[in-house]
């Protein structure tokens, strides 16, 4: 009888789920198939590296830069839309290049925006099934197929994040923008959620379900700042960049951007 603490080998475990998955994995290494599924994952890693050199070389020289994140599903000629627009060209006047995402919605809006500005106007493109459509309204166009170097993207160019109404995707990059700046991974930068109604529901949850059970700090609900208007978004963006220095000069406070 064997000892029971004795741990079955694969060999042994022949014929269960865990003995096929070996034996099927003795035969792709004997056809040659897991060579080729290495060779497949590097190449992954290759295009992963590319998009990083290519938006260093074209973001490098575009800061300061906010990055607005929103729904592709609003459509224009919406309050939400023109809001948007309003938002960027305020920013791109006010000397901010705008990233977004590139698509439509909100994130053409931005683009548009800021594209009738005095500044660029940034789309980081990505290859969707569906929704995604370049805008009109890039003066920089970049295209991404993979969703970690794009996200590489917003955060390392921006000062500020400005956060529209949106859905999963823009819920993505909020919660991931929070995560990075909690833990000290980027350095703190103002998040302005714009649409007190709209956001007002998941900020409730965060202070019943995350603060009270102390899965969050209370400080940690103070890297947001929720706001209704356009020039409530530039005052709370200029507000946050002078409480860090005394009476900065112009080109400190340009310096101030580019951290």
């Amino acid at each position: 009888m064997k000892d029971p603490k004795v741990v079955p080998t694969l060999r042994e475990l022949d014929g269960t789920r865990r003995g096929t998955w070996n034996r099927g994995q003795r035969n792709e290494f004997a056809t040659g198939k897991a060579p080729a599924m290495k060779a497949r994952e590097s190449w992954h890693v290759l295009g992963i590296m590319s998009e990083f050199i290519e938006a260093a070389e074209r973001l490098a020289d575009i800061r300061p830069a906010v990055s607005i994140f929103g729904s592709a599903r609003i459509p224009a000629g919406t309050p939400d839309y023109l809001l948007t627009e309003r938002i960027a060209r305020m920013l791109a006047d006010s000397g901010f290049a705008v990233i977004s995402g590139g698509g439509p919605g909100l994130m053409e809006a931005a683009n548009k925006g800021a594209f009738e500005g005095k500044a660029p106007s940034v789309g980081l493109n990505i290859e969707l099934p569906h929704e995604q459509k370049g805008n009109d309204y890039q003066d920089v166009v970049l295209r991404f197929r993979h969703f970690f170097s794009r996200k590489v993207a917003f955060v390392k160019y921006a000062s500020a994040y400005v956060v529209m109404p949106g859905g999963f995707g823009t819920l993505d990059e909020l919660s991931e923008a929070l995560t990075l700046i909690q833990t000290g991974k980027t350095r703190v930068m103002p998040i302005v959620l714009v649409g007190s109604a709209f956001w007002a529901g998941l900020l409730d949850w965060f202070r019943e379900q995350l603060l009270s059970r102390g899965l969050i700090r209370p400080d940690d609900l103070d890297l947001m700042t929720v706001v209704d208007d356009a020039q409530a978004v530039i005052d709370t963006i200029f507000e946050f960049y002078e409480r860090r220095s005394i009476a900065p000069t112009s080109s400190e406070f340009e310096q101030m951007l580019y951290l």
